[in-house]
């Protein structure tokens, strides 16, 4: 699931802070001679450290100065005034920064999680005003008003601007206090007005609005005999829930088979936008995703007599779905022109948010994608079923323990134990106790969490203050949390332990977090794959250790080609900037179909398969899909690392405290070499030979 992160101030702009420095604006014409005034009036008084941290600062200031800022005389006076040559001074400064942008973006993680409030929970009707609040960023003015009130300049003036090669270069090295001083200054490397803030929201907002809207009612899918063959009363989301209801479905022998093959064709039905408009979160008509035919439905109320009198069309939805990815894109190219050394959401994404180079990432989840492994994984696959695999057996997961427990069994243990929000959140202490916490810090990190019932699949949200407590939202629905809001539970609170401990166990809160979103999915996948421990079901099985390496495995392999679909789907919104969203949806099957074509045909036997391009993710979370193979593979490193420490607790503490460095640095840190999947790929050949050598 996606994590909501904090708007804190040291990156206002989540992901768009430079890798370079910057030239923002032409300079002015007579800022070659106040500086140069500047350095003579005070060089005399400075010693060389001093003087190499004034020019430094000069130039910094000087590229971001606009006219309105002040002329020649204001400038050299704001400059004289707010150099602290002192070691004095530069401490009282940075500790006012640090504690004040702490106090001002953890309030307005605050404000704006209430003001999302209706849209988020599952609170009842949303009104448009709710809609108009959702949309509303309180922080949007903020580096606006930093810049014209001139505390991002004293910043600018007295930190230093690191570059991506330097903080590669010589993190590993910089004490804690010099990685806070970067991340502070790296908070003000783009001048990127208020009204695109709003605008950016705004695009966020309708996206989130339009995916947290989208069910299908199972229990009104009929097969070609008007069949219905799903519990009644299931409405599922896609993606999540539909992908979801597959897997759980490999417990069903009698119609599970069955079920897949209809959530395939619904799924194809989404991403192809065939799918009628009618049957979109609407439990009043029958669909048969097959022929893709829609009536009213025989269990309305208004009686059998009267439903064959109603007409229901079968038009297919708009291209709505596009039009919402069409408005992320034009929402994130308003920030082009104000990042000049890193001009797309692309380059921001890589070089900065995630300060990994897209072609590492590339060459990364190509040695996923193309290992040897696949075949002898997916012969595997293919013998534990007794059947040829299907596509739909990219979400195959009969490799973990839930594979011996059918979808009701499981469903009913969760609603006996959770059948509120607070009662997840009453057992959190408990559950982090059992992966090895200490009762003290799981008290702490469980009273620091509040469970809420979310309207769309769930997400995690944390603060930005020490005041404040972190946000855990999954579905959990009138009869009780299902398994599947369970699942989603373990993992955001994964990601709520890992907020809680990068925030209010860190050094600094200037270096709150880890390095970028495929840590904390990392942190996630870790506390998701101990969800069926946690209810109390252990495993005997000697292979187990194998099996969920090899699930592990597969979950990347899958996850790897959408994040490849993701990245070329964005490539090819900045080569055709003027295309309409019929043109995006074509686009987008042609780069579905050919990257699977390229990498899972000739595992399934099937090609032009347009599956990859489900994900919600692409359309409200702005190239955010490649974090999660990214997540896997550092997730299999750093779970390694906590076996080998024998205690998850302990070792995640250790980890998540570290904050927000450089990832390598982080990494090597926490164990011991770099992001590679060599690990992975490493404990996946081990698994194949131990479960062959018990065949």
């Amino acid at each position: 699931m996606r994590t909501v992160f904090s708007l804190s101030l040291c990156l206002v702009i989540a992901g768009w802070t430079s890798s370079a420095l910057l030239a923002q604006t032409k300079q002015l014409p007579w800022m070659g001679k106040a500086i140069t005034a500047i350095k003579m009036e005070m060089d005399p008084t400075l010693d060389n450290s001093q003087r190499d941290r004034l020019d430094r600062g000069l130039r910094e200031v000087a590229s971001f100065w606009r006219t309105e800022d002040g002329d020649e005389e204001v400038f050299k006076t704001f400059v004289k005034t707010n150099f602290a040559a002192d070691r004095a001074t530069i401490d009282a400064m940075f500790d006012r920064f640090e504690r004040l942008n702490e106090q001002l973006s953890g309030h307005m993680v605050e404000m704006t999680r209430e003001l999302r409030t209706q849209t988020d929970l599952d609170k009842g009707k949303i009104y448009p005003f709710d809609e108009l609040f959702s949309a509303y960023d309180p922080s949007a003015h903020i580096q606006d008003d930093f810049f014209a009130n001139k505390l991002a300049f004293i910043v600018l003036l007295n930190f230093p601007v690191t570059t991506l090669e330097e903080r590669v270069t010589n993190g590993s090295v910089w004490t804690r206090r010099q990685w806070a001083e970067a991340r502070l200054a790296l908070g003000f490397t783009r001048r990127v007005p208020s009204e695109v803030n709003l605008a950016l929201s705004r695009a966020v907002a309708v996206a989130e609005r339009y995916v947290a809207g989208y069910n299908i009612w199972m229990d009104h899918l009929v097969n070609g005999s008007e069949e219905k063959i799903f519990p009644e009363g299931m409405r599922l989301l896609s993606h999540w829930n539909l992908r979801d209801e597959i897997k759980a479905d490999y417990a069903d022998s009698a119609r599970g088979l069955e079920k897949q093959r209809m959530i395939e064709c619904v799924m194809e039905r989404i991403v192809t936008q065939s799918i009628p408009a009618a049957v979109i979160d609407n439990p009043r008509v029958d669909w048969n995703p097959f022929t893709n035919q829609v009536s009213p439905s025989s269990d309305a109320s208004e009686g059998k007599a009267a439903v064959k009198q109603i007409k229901v069309s079968s038009d297919r939805e708009p291209d709505s779905r596009y039009a919402m990815l069409l408005g992320a894109f034009r929402a994130a190219r308003l920030v082009d022109q104000y990042s000049p050394t890193a001009p797309t959401l692309i380059a921001r994404r890589f070089e900065e948010g995630r300060e990994i180079p897209e072609s590492e990432v590339k060459a990364m989840l190509g040695e996923i994608l193309s290992s040897p492994l696949i075949p002898r994984v997916a012969d595997l696959i293919a013998r534990r079923l007794g059947r040829p695999l299907e596509p739909f057996d990219i979400w195959y997961n009969g490799f973990r323990e839930e594979g011996k427990y059918s979808e009701v069994m499981l469903d009913s243990i969760v609603a006996a134990r959770y059948p509120t929000a607070q009662s997840y959140k009453d057992s959190i202490p408990g559950m982090l106790q059992k992966l090895g916490f200490s009762r003290e810090r799981a008290l702490a990190l469980g009273d620091n969490i509040v469970v809420d019932a979310a309207r769309g699949s769930g997400h995690a949200w944390g603060s930005a203050m020490r005041s404040a407590k972190a946000h855990l939202r999954t579905r959990v629905e009138k009869d009780g949390m299902n398994y599947k809001g369970y699942n989603i539970a373990v993992h955001e609170m994964g990601h709520n332990v890992e907020q809680t401990l990068s925030l209010n166990y860190v050094d600094h809160t200037l270096l709150q977090g880890v390095p970028n979103t495929a840590f904390t999915e990392a942190f996630a996948f870790v506390f998701q794959g101990h969800d069926l421990e946690l209810l109390g079901l252990e495993n005997d099985d000697p292979n187990s250790e194998a099996l969920k390496t090899l699930n592990d495995f597969w979950g990347t392999y899958e996850i790897a080609g959408v994040a490849l679909v993701d990245m070329a789907v964005w490539h090819w919104m900045y080569d055709h900037p003027d295309a309409d969203a019929g043109q995006l949806r074509e686009a987008t099957l042609k780069i579905a179909r050919d990257i699977w074509n390229e990498y899972y045909a000739a595992v399934f036997d099937k090609k032009d398969v347009p599956l990859l391009a489900v994900y919600s993710h692409m359309i409200d979370s702005f190239l955010y899909l490649p974090d999660y193979p990214i997540g896997h593979i550092i997730a299999y490193q750093i779970e390694a690392k906590m076996k080998q420490a024998g205690n998850i607790g302990s070792e995640f503490e250790r980890m998540a405290t570290y904050g927000n460095v450089a990832p390598d640095v982080w990494m090597k840190n926490a164990t011991g070499s770099g992001i590679s999947p060599r690990a992975m790929l490493a404990g996946t050949e081990c698994a194949l030979d131990r479960i062959a050598d018990e065949e």
